[in-house]
């Protein structure tokens, strides 16, 4: 069947359907493909943080501030619980050597206008009990939130059908079609042929080989992370914990060095704990480059628990119940790629390797804002595809 739309967006992720979602508020007649279910790729493999904790001072973390800021208006005007809330995060350091470089990094952070408080060891036990006796402070982001990524995707997915655009999951992309000047002409799917003037490349780990259709390089490779599931159980925290070793796991700072064991370096693990509505918790991260590989490996998981037992010792009388592994689209500027490209009418939004909840709001807006010639809320050049060539 043939079909036309003003723009087609391809990812049934957080992503893509953030910019559905935020095209079709914007009055544009939007189609959302996906080649499974909404949310079957990365976005139901992570832990649904909505964070500005992991961000370095500056433009990343003032991008991840404007995205935090939409979410309780988007959410409010969804259709479905998604689990929203903002319990804050708390990001620990475990040597007095750590805590002096989350020190300077808590200044940095206030003076790029981030809210952020400075924890003594005292402080950090009074807020979280159940936490290691020897660990000697860390920050509290009080903006951070959390939310069900799932059911965010699929209430996004359902808020694009309610303003008049449609979704197509199951749907596979075959090709997509120029015409004689290079411009985008038409999407074509295995149910048929979209007439489209627009695409946006949302695809997450998959968008190289989207990019490929029009002869674009795509730089993002998967990034493996994998996770494990605790039983219900009484509250071991009430807020994400995450150890400031994490910064350096995500960045690959080499400032300082912690004292962790050769499986959690070769493994590239830090310690995160995220609570769930349902009464038990998540642990992570790892962080490796395995291709498509989405199997968890017995090392790599003893690894993710012996990281945990240091931070949360309680937590030896706790059992898993399962783990799951996802791919993080990532670049290699660990910065996401929201930007028109060489190819008239093509659009790339992708890259964002474990902030995909947290910056889709931000993404969606300005996608938006970037497909429509409208002046973006923030600068971005920092994004552009062009930076990689």
């Amino acid at each position: 069947m043939n079909q036309s739309a003003d723009i087609v967006v391809i990812g049934g992720g957080v992503i893509g359907c953030a910019c559905a979602y935020f095209l079709a508020r914007a009055g544009m007649d939007a189609v959302l493909i996906e080649k499974h279910g909404i949310a079957s790729g990365t976005s139901s493999h992570c832990e649904g943080n909505v964070l500005v904790q992991d961000k370095m001072p500056g433009y990343d973390s003032q991008l991840a501030r404007l995205s935090q800021e939409l979410f309780p208006g988007v959410v409010a005007d969804l259709d479905r619980e998604v689990g929203w809330r903002r319990p804050g995060t708390l990001l620990v350091a475990e040597s007095e050597a750590e805590l002096a470089v989350a020190e300077d990094f808590c200044r940095q952070m206030a003076q790029a206008d981030v809210p952020v408080r400075f924890l003594d060891a005292s402080a950090l036990h009074r807020a979280e009990p159940n936490l290691a006796a020897d660990l000697v402070g860390g920050l509290e982001f009080p903006t951070d939130g959390c939310l069900n990524p799932m059911l965010f995707c699929v209430a996004l997915a359902e808020a694009v059908q309610r303003m008049g655009a449609r979704v197509m999951a199951h749907t596979e992309v075959l090709a997509i079609e120029t015409d004689s000047a290079g411009a985008i002409s038409a999407v074509v799917t295995e149910n048929g042929r979209i007439s489209t003037r627009a695409v946006v490349n949302a695809a997450g780990v998959w968008s190289p080989a989207i990019g490929a259709m029009v002869g674009l390089s795509i730089p993002v490779r998967p990034r493996q992370g994998q996770i494990l599931v605790s039983e219900r159980t009484a509250p071991i925290a009430t807020r994400s914990v995450v150890e400031f070793g994490y910064l350096m796991a995500k960045f690959g700072n080499s400032g300082y060095r912690r004292a962790i064991t050769p499986e959690m370096e070769r493994y590239n693990i830090a310690f995160v704990y995220e609570p769930t509505d349902a009464g038990n918790f998540l642990i992570g991260s790892s962080r490796l480059f395995t291709g498509m590989n989405t199997h968890c490996d017995i090392p790599v998981l003893r690894a993710l628990a012996a990281r945990a037992l240091r931070f949360f010792p309680v937590m030896r009388s706790v059992s898993i119940i399962r783990s799951y592994a996802g791919l993080r689209p990532y670049t290699p500027d660990h910065f996401p790629i929201v930007s028109a490209s060489s190819v008239p009418g093509f659009f790339v939004a992708t890259g964002h390797e474990g902030d995909g909840i947290g910056l889709s709001m931000i993404t969606g807006k300005l996608m938006t804002q970037i497909v429509k010639g409208i002046e973006p809320d923030i600068d971005t050049t920092p994004l552009r595809l062009d930076r990689f060539d």
